[in-house]
């Protein structure tokens, strides 16, 4: 996930962890952000990563191992439906993935379900406005993190249906055309630009007029209130 990704942000980096607590990372990819999150809450505390890839996974545990941090576990599973127990973590950090999810309310269903009362989500992910058609239905623009982007309004209202209390953006970063053809050009195999790269980059910089002014990130806070009970 992090090399096919617009790197909407560090989430962990604008998060308030602190020593001793429980943060799980949906869609932890590499493990960049649970080595970080690691380091914020300590021997004491506990990382928990959840991703579907198994190449992922071991990528991640690779990169903990290296880190020499013992405190991160990795789990695979679906984000829309995570190995992870009921009100047992303090903090949900995720970067650029829930938008990759064609059942995003169930996703923050589930985030709702496994904060404790009083804990809080910070997720940096892609949104969008009027996106054209033909983007919608790109298959290699959904794995770019572009077509299953949604309004920054849906993205809001879903957190608020799931339960969670007072979504609210606090950090936007908008993209250039010629950024969204060099993220796309990196997801290509390296087979098409040897054969078509001459002919790839002046289509793909064409198509992506368009979409420019349509497409950002954004980091999205939210948090379950103290007296809330978990909901199945």
């Amino acid at each position: 996930m992090l090399e096919s990704s617009f790197g909407c942000g560090d989430p962990v980096a604008f998060s308030g962890l602190r020593e001793g607590q429980t943060v799980l990372d949906l869609g932890s990819g590499a493990g960049l952000d649970l080595v970080l999150a690691a380091a914020k809450v300590g021997p004491s505390g506990k990382v928990i990563g959840v991703d579907l890839s198994d190449a992922m996974i071991e990528r991640a545990r690779s990169n903990a191992r290296a880190a020499g941090w013992e405190n991160i576990e990795l789990r695979r599973g679906a984000i829309e439906a995570r190995p992870v127990e009921s009100a047992s973590v303090d903090w949900v950090i995720s970067n650029c993935v829930i938008n990759l999810s064609p059942e995003k309310d169930q996703v923050f269903r589930e985030i709702y379900r496994v904060l404790h009362p009083g804990g809080r989500v910070l997720v940096s992910d892609i949104v969008a406005e009027n996106l054209p058609f033909w983007v919608r239905r790109s298959g290699l623009l959904t794995v770019a993190c572009v077509a299953g982007a949604i309004p920054e309004s849906d993205y809001l209202a879903g957190m608020a249906a799931a339960g969670l209390t007072a979504p609210a953006i606090r950090g936007r970063m908008h993209y250039s055309a010629r950024q969204m053809v060099e993220v796309v050009m990196e997801s290509l195999p390296g087979w098409t630009l040897a054969l078509f790269g001459w002919m790839v980059r002046p289509l793909l910089t064409r198509m992506a007029m368009p979409v420019a002014g349509r497409l950002w990130s954004v980091r999205v806070a939210a948090h379950k209130d103290d007296g809330d009970e978990t909901r199945s």
